[in-house]
């Protein structure tokens, strides 16, 4: 009897070992592994060239490895998440992920879209794939955190009291939004149309017309989308509120063209000294002083900040619970620790 059970546990500790080296034995190609699953370099890869600027110095060896294991941890993070919302099923449907996938095209034509994609290294069924673990993930943390937050007219009512001082504007401040129309189009910025002008003459007409447009009553926040040729295009515009002296550093003529503005009102296109356009709405003013607590803004300002304090809090718990409970191998951060901060055969970075 005890030599049987000597064998069976002499095969037993094979089979454990056996098991511990096949772990040990990953290929060269396996970077992590999560629940059984493998995360692939070249899928680390992928994502490192997509996020370093090709046109700039390339990384160090440490800033690139430091790079990719970051990587790495988001995708061990999604891994876990994903398996989250497989379990719950609240995976993306195709309808989402083609909603999703059209939302990422519109601000670019066809052909931009094809380069952006070539230059990232990636081809449209890895955006989609990308896109419906994106969507996935994020249906996720609205079932499981944030339909969860609440806050309460007492929490509002303590942080004003603790932070009351933040609330003493030292100066007026104003809430603007703007279509910016330019006659030397930014190749890195985009919007909707996809509409640029390229000289003087085609920025005033587009100007005139986006001011008759506004005119007849087209939104100001969808032109913006549509038609803005700067950064702020996708917000529509929204400039958020800034305060008066920032406007000393502004062109005199948008300067003054601005501030006279009511809330509600749209400016006609200013030219402006650098070139080209640009047509401002005051969304809001807010006089200097103190803001007090039966303000709406206010409320409204302490709400999305104490429910941001909470999401972001129990994002970090939920997914540090996930990951206690999950089965993580990161063999990549193995081989840093083992070479000292060197990749064993690893590729120069390019």
């Amino acid at each position: 009897m005890k030599y049987r059970v000597a064998i069976a546990a002499a095969v037993l500790v094979c089979a454990m070992l056996a098991g511990c080296k096949k772990q040990v034995a990953a290929g060269p190609d396996v970077w992590a592994v999560v629940d059984g699953k493998e995360i692939h370099r070249a899928e680390v890869e992928k994502y490192f060239r997509s996020r370093v600027n090709p046109e700039g110095p390339p990384p160090s060896q440490e800033e690139a490895l430091s790079l990719k294991l970051s990587i790495l941890d988001d995708l061990i993070n999604n891994e876990i998440l994903l398996e989250h919302a497989n379990k719950t099923n609240v995976v993306a449907s195709d309808a989402e992920v083609e909603d999703k996938f059209t939302e990422s095209k519109n601000p670019y034509t066809e052909e931009e879209f094809q380069r952006k994609l070539r230059d990232s290294g990636i081809t449209v069924d890895d955006l989609k794939s990308e896109l419906r673990r994106e969507v996935s993930i994020q249906k996720l943390i609205n079932r499981e955190i944030i339909s969860k937050i609440t806050v309460t007219d007492q929490d509002v009512i303590d942080f004003y009291n603790q932070n009351r001082a933040q609330f003493n504007l030292a100066e007026p401040r104003f809430h603007l939004a703007q279509i910016v129309v330019t006659p030397r189009p930014d190749p890195t910025v985009h919007n909707r149309k996809n509409d640029k002008s390229t000289n003087d003459a085609e920025a005033r007409r587009k100007a005139a017309l986006l001011e008759e447009k506004l005119n007849t009553g087209a939104d100001f926040s969808q032109l913006a989308m549509d038609y803005s040729e700067d950064s702020s295009a996708s917000t529509g515009g929204d400039l958020g509120f800034i305060p008066e002296s920032s406007f000393n550093q502004s062109d005199p003529a948008l300067k003054k063209a601005a501030l006279a503005l009511k809330p509600g009102e749209v400016s006609q296109p200013i030219a402006v000294r650098t070139g080209g356009y640009v047509i401002v709405k005051m969304l809001a003013k807010e006089p200097a002083g103190q803001r007090e607590l039966s303000d709406p803004q206010v409320q409204q300002a302490i709400r999305d900040t104490l429910r941001n304090r909470k999401e972001q809090l129990l994002r970090m718990a939920y997914l540090s619970e996930a990951r206690d409970n999950a089965q993580v191998v990161n063999y990549l951060a193995r081989q840093v620790l083992e070479s000292a901060g060197k990749l064993p055969g690893a590729e120069p970075s390019k």
